[in-house]
């Protein structure tokens, strides 16, 4: 058979069009967490193209928006820390799994920090214990509408002791912290 556009689509489309992903966005994300597998081959690229008739299978092990959510929980649970009831502050928040794994774990409200842009998931953002500042560098935060009894920080590309004194001016006192160190 030709590889023609009418028998191969992209992989994010397909998982769409079969009801395997509820939105393009998460189609990627699961692409790009490696859950997705063409007649057995893991493909990383949610712009592949793959034949239509071909066998798509969906790990979807993943009970939050992004394996960030999978750390967290693993840290809430080593640490004994309960979210619930809390008002929280993600910082780098980026698609939500640190958000997503506060708001399953009780959280009464997540003010969801990114320097970036359209990241956050789709779900998040509708949903009204999420306060989104997408566009915002904790650096240049000076307050919140209410101060979170808990942070959680996941940032990449600056030091986070560039980072933790900003998280700490929106913090009350005794707030915990939790921070994912990424050795760069």
């Amino acid at each position: 058979m030709a590889r023609t556009s009418a028998n191969y689509m992209r992989l994010d489309q397909v998982l769409v069009q079969r009801g395997l992903a509820p939105s393009r966005n998460r189609a990627q994300q699961l692409i790009e967490a490696g859950a997705v597998s063409v007649d057995g081959a893991v493909v990383w690229k949610p712009a592949a193209r793959v034949p239509l008739q071909a066998e798509i299978a969906v790990e979807e092990a993943i009970p939050f928006v992004s394996r960030a959510g999978l750390k967290l929980a693993a840290a809430l649970d080593t640490f004994g820390v309960n979210v619930s009831g809390l008002v929280a502050l993600d910082v780098g928040a980026s698609t939500g799994g640190f958000t997503d794994c506060l708001l399953q774990r009780g959280a009464s409200r997540v003010y969801a920090v990114d320097v970036g842009h359209g990241q956050l998931d789709e779900r998040l953002r509708r949903d009204g214990r999420v306060i989104s500042l997408e566009g915002t560098d904790i650096r240049g935060l000076r307050a919140l509408p209410e101060r979170p009894n808990i942070a959680v920080v996941d940032v990449s590309f600056i030091s986070l002791r560039l980072v933790l004194p900003a998280v700490a001016r929106l913090l009350p006192p005794g707030a915990s912290v939790i921070a994912l160190v990424k050795p760069q």
